[in-house]
């Protein structure tokens, strides 16, 4: 199992990882999967619309991106890339503290990396019950 937190053009350090990698462990063992690796990659808002441009084809701001290479849901494998300012200024604006925001974003990755989805008005409902109830335990 490898979970690694790294930042690229920005001087945020994540305040507990030994803490996050163990709540995000508990979350993919409760959904019955183990992790290969998730990198995490905190960065700024005009690095992560980069790759938003180059990759998906989007010219918006977004607050995580999630590349999935998993080969099987049973063990997953992915980069998860989190524009600190989009986090931020969105835990301004659902007026909620920032480190629920952070870790509400963290763990959407993984849940992508799960398989769950967030495309449809449905599939958004129960991406956010899933983010709630794994944001209890954590």
């Amino acid at each position: 199992m490898a979970i690694q937190f790294s930042s690229f053009q920005t001087r945020f350090k994540l305040s507990n990882p030994k803490k996050t990698s163990a709540w995000i462990e508990r979350v993919v063992k409760s959904e019955r999967s183990s992790i290969h690796s998730i990198s995490y990659v905190f960065c700024t808002d005009r690095y992560l619309l980069g790759i938003n441009q180059e990759y998906l084809n989007h010219d918006t701001l977004t607050d995580i991106i999630t590349f999935d290479y998993s080969e099987s849901r049973k063990s997953i494998e992915g980069e998860i890339y989190i524009s600190v300012p989009r986090v931020r200024d969105n835990a301004r604006s659902l007026a909620v503290d920032f480190d629920t925001e952070l870790h509400r974003v963290i763990i959407h990755g993984v849940l992508h990396l799960l398989g769950y989805k967030d495309k449809s008005a449905s599939s958004k409902k129960e991406m956010r019950m899933m983010e709630e109830k794994f944001l209890e335990i954590r």
